[in-house]
């Protein structure tokens, strides 16, 4: 039951996304904002979400003037207008391409207004994916002796503006916001870069791993998203865990492989960059087959290898402009807090994730 619902091919226009990992890097960024608005019968009331990142949460498909409605933060407002029998604003403000610096300078702190509104309640960012993409592609270009100073440097630069960003919105955020949540980095391109490097090491003269070489450099940046959260009153969504982790015990410890793979507050950085890259490597699988149990998979990422999958259309947003709209919700109740596609698609999923950690009241 392998689902590839969701696939696009890429558009023309040389864009890429989030992740330490995934297509080429390129230099263009596109704006991509929307605003629905999830309009539920019987009330008037409206709250709003606020969301800031690069093509992830843009819902990004492979276009220039569309992407996908229920990127992870309207999915969120669809399981919020349930839990507060209210109307939900789903505010995306976001920048395919866009590394780090970009997303905090010119979306969060440019465009601080969107949740300085008092109807606000959640903020939720995503960054960094464009910053390890660019490294990526400088790192497999390379020839003759490894440089990783591109890998280091794009860690120390999704740090310093993952700090800044929640420092920014602590500071800047309407008052009555209730949840403030950052979104880390799954690995797309996971089976991809099983592959040597054309460089050689300096030390011992031979090719390396790129996914040897990539995976604890990506497990150093999502393991300070969730610790500069834990530190700075945010909450963080593991993706890495959700996406990379089968929702079932495949290797006997008796637990879930993604409850297991998942940041445990507190806990060290060599503590959780060990576990990542070695203790349950064995357990980590290509978001493309996304086990929910140990005979059904979904595929949660499109045919770009980047990018999550999704459903129910599109929404203008790219070249041409943003879309501001409503509709009604596609599911009004939930049983368990969990839609009936919850872990079909991988916007499905991210958007169920930040629901987990949404307040009971308004």
């Amino acid at each position: 039951m392998n689902s590839r619902s969701g696939k696009y091919v890429r558009g023309l226009f040389p864009l890429v996304v989030l992740l330490a990992v995934g297509t080429p890097a390129m230099a263009n960024t596109l704006n991509q904002n929307v605003s629905w608005t999830i309009d539920r019968a019987n009330t008037t009331t409206k709250y709003r979400v606020v969301a800031y990142g690069d093509s992830i949460y843009a819902g990004y498909n492979g276009s220039t003037t569309n992407a996908a409605k229920y990127s992870a933060p309207t999915v969120d407002a669809e399981y919020l207008s349930a839990l507060w029998n209210a109307d939900i604003e789903s505010v995306r403000r976001t920048k395919s391409g866009a590394v780090a610096s970009d997303v905090y300078q010119n979306k969060i702190v440019a465009e601080k207004s969107y949740m300085q509104a008092s109807t606000t309640r959640v903020v939720t960012f995503e960054m960094c994916g464009n910053d390890g993409l660019q490294a990526r592609t400088s790192f497999k270009g390379q020839s003759g002796t490894c440089n990783y100073n591109v890998l280091t440097t794009a860690e120390a630069n999704c740090k310093v503006n993952v700090a800044a960003a929640m420092d920014f919105i602590n500071a800047n955020a309407y008052s009555g916001t209730k949840t403030k949540i950052i979104a880390n980095l799954y690995y797309p391109g996971y089976n991809a870069d099983n592959v040597q490097s054309s460089c050689k090491d300096a030390a011992t003269g031979a090719t390396v791993s790129m996914r040897d070489r990539f995976l604890p450099s990506m497990a150093r940046m999502n393991y300070w998203m969730c610790e500069y959260a834990r530190q700075k009153g945010f909450k963080c969504v593991d993706n890495f865990a959700d996406y990379m982790g089968a929702d079932y015990d495949s290797n006997g410890d008796g637990k879930i492989d993604s409850a297991a793979l998942r940041y445990v507050a507190g806990e060290s950085e060599a503590s959780y960059v060990t576990r990542i890259t070695s203790t349950l490597r064995s357990t980590l699988r290509d978001a493309n087959t996304h086990f929910v149990s140990s005979t059904s998979s979904y595929d949660y990422i499109q045919s770009d290898d980047v990018h999550p999958t999704y459903t129910g259309g599109t929404v203008s947003a790219g070249l041409f402009g943003g879309t501001t709209g409503s509709g009604v919700a596609r599911y009004t109740s939930y049983a368990n807090g969990k839609s009936s596609i919850w872990n079909l698609y991988g916007h499905e999923r991210m958007g169920w994730a930040l629901s987990t950690l949404n307040a009971a009241t308004p």
